[in-house]
């Protein structure tokens, strides 16, 4: 599908201001490079407190720039969290969300391999804003964002290497167990094509570094600025790492895992360094949700923040968050302003001098005077959505609970009226209930700035609820992602989805 004719108007309007404006300034246009972690909890690096871990590259990067401590991801898990942070904009707004009412919520997370929806094509993402200011943009890594038609490079991104999910959703390598054999080996795409299946998770983050190397040659080749989001897989469970790096962490295949992805990154940090970029470039390093604890000693540590991923308590979204520019972001400092994924994208596009979409809400706001340390957050409420349900609010300090539930237990939403009310710099651990009695004037502010947000909230369609068989049965249609397609590899894999998807919709049409 293309573009809605609101973005291409839009993408006119900026492509005419950069003809207009293409010599008015001497300053060279920054690169931006973010790495982004999978399911790396808030106490799981040694800058935030871990006291084994050992990950050398990112403590560099902390030393050399700014460390914040009050980072929040768009979302406390994969898809919505990733929606969030290309957009800039709460996922709720572009549909990265589930319609279905507890319980059937729980089995429609994120996107799955049979799922047909993804990330709108009328939602601008930063490869699409980026592009009539002449940038080469490349995700290397987990997309998530939907794969029949909405990989990377539908979606405005110039170039992808990786996986269209999570390494667990498909078998192998995930173990065979139960459920997971109606799900395909794990493909890895360049650009629209499989080019491995099933993936090889040993060579993975080996072959991440090489493909963001070249990425960054070939933006220089061309003269180019760039944007690059490396998206790792590591520490999404099943854990994995190189032969090299295994047994070198005193925490296991976990702390193997974050060795191996610490290393990629010192990769991409020494070759920005050897091309003459490192002044010329913001790299941002963050997760896109909190540990997974659940997994126990393999699920990664939130430190001393409540809850895990799948939860709005602060163990589900606050993450760390570094970044370093030599010459803008003075060293060694830290900051404990209030900020957001969703803050990504209006500051790549403010560094970019390219504006905002105007004809639609973006929640985030530019960064960069937070990391400069010359002003305060933009931000006077964050609001945190699971699904279409605003669960807490963060104002000032404080944060609300309006609705609380496990991130995978069986249980409903339970609403809190007056909501739950802590003290996030006093009790960052949200153990300790502020009196709703002592509190009023605070809890009166954020339900008037929630009616406010309410009244203008407007849900996407709910596109992490449609599935079909023809994902994986059309063989004769690669555009619809045929990932069952090597069957003299995975005969049976391929017969067990083809009959359990069959049955689903079978019994989706029986009941209407």
């Amino acid at each position: 599908a293309g573009k809605s004719e609101k973005i291409a108007m839009w993408y006119t309007a900026i492509a005419a201001l950069f003809c207009t404006f293409a010599f008015a300034s001497a300053v060279k246009t920054p690169n931006v490079v973010v790495f982004l972690a999978d399911d790396l909890g808030f106490g799981d690096l040694p800058a935030y407190g871990h006291p084994t871990q050992v990950s050398p590259n990112i403590d560099k990067l902390r030393a050399n720039g700014i460390k914040l401590t009050q980072f929040y991801s768009g979302a406390p898990i994969c898809s919505p969290s990733r929606g969030a942070l290309v957009t800039g904009r709460i996922p709720a707004r572009s549909g990265i969300v589930t319609g279905h009412p507890w319980p059937e919520d729980n089995l429609f997370r994120v996107f799955y391999p049979y799922s047909t929806g993804g990330l709108p094509d009328t939602e601008v993402t930063i490869g699409d804003a980026l592009r009539p200011a002449n940038y080469s943009s490349g995700i290397i890594g987990k997309w998530h964002l939907g794969h029949n038609g909405a990989l990377p490079n539908d979606r405005g991104f110039d170039y992808f290497y990786g996986l269209p999910y999570s390494q667990d959703e498909g078998c192998p390598p995930y173990p065979c167990k139960w459920w997971s054999h109606i799900w395909p080996g794990v493909p890895v795409y360049r650009n629209d094509q499989i080019v491995e299946q099933p993936v090889n998770l040993s060579t993975l983050t080996e072959a991440y570094t090489q493909e963001g190397v070249e990425f960054i040659d070939r933006a220089v080749s061309d003269e180019k600025p760039f944007f690059l989001l490396m998206a790792y897989d590591q520490v999404h469970v099943p854990l994995f790492a190189n032969p090299a790096f295994l047994n070198k962490s005193p925490r296991g295949l976990i702390g193997d895992a974050i060795i191996e992805m610490d290393t990629s990154i010192g990769a991409i940090m020494d070759h920005l360094k050897a091309k003459g970029l490192e002044e010329d470039t913001l790299v941002i390093f963050t997760s896109d949700n909190g540990a997974w604890t659940d997994q126990k000693q393999f699920g990664g540590n939130n430190g001393m923040l409540r809850g895990q991923k799948g939860e709005t308590w602060e163990g589900g979204i606050r993450e760390p968050m570094i970044a370093a520019w030599p010459g803008v972001i003075k060293p060694g400092t830290i900051s404990h302003e209030v900020a957001s994924m969703m803050d990504i994208l209006p500051t790549v596009l403010k560094l970019a001098d390219v504006p905002l979409p105007a004809d639609r809400v973006i929640d985030g706001q530019d960064m960069l005077p937070v990391l400069k340390g010359v002003d305060d957050s933009g931000h006077e409420f964050l609001f945190h959505y699971r699904d279409r349900h605003l669960c807490a609010v963060r104002y000032k300090q404080y944060k609300a609970h309006l609705k609380t539930r496990s991130g995978w237990g069986m249980d409903p939403y339970i609403n809190h009226d007056p909501p739950l009310l802590f003290d996030l710099e006093n009790d960052p651990s949200e153990a300790y209930t502020l009196d709703a009695k002592d509190y009023k004037d605070v809890i009166n502010t954020i339900k008037a700035a929630v009616a406010q947000h309410e009244a203008g909230m407007k849900f996407g369609p709910a596109e992490l609820d449609p599935l079909s068989v023809n994902i994986v049965s059309n063989v004769s249609n690669t555009r619809l992602r045929v990932f069952c397609c090597i069957v003299h590899v995975l005969p049976f894999v391929c017969s067990q989805i083809f009959s359990s998807l069959h049955r689903y919709h079978a019994a989706s049409s029986n009941t209407g």
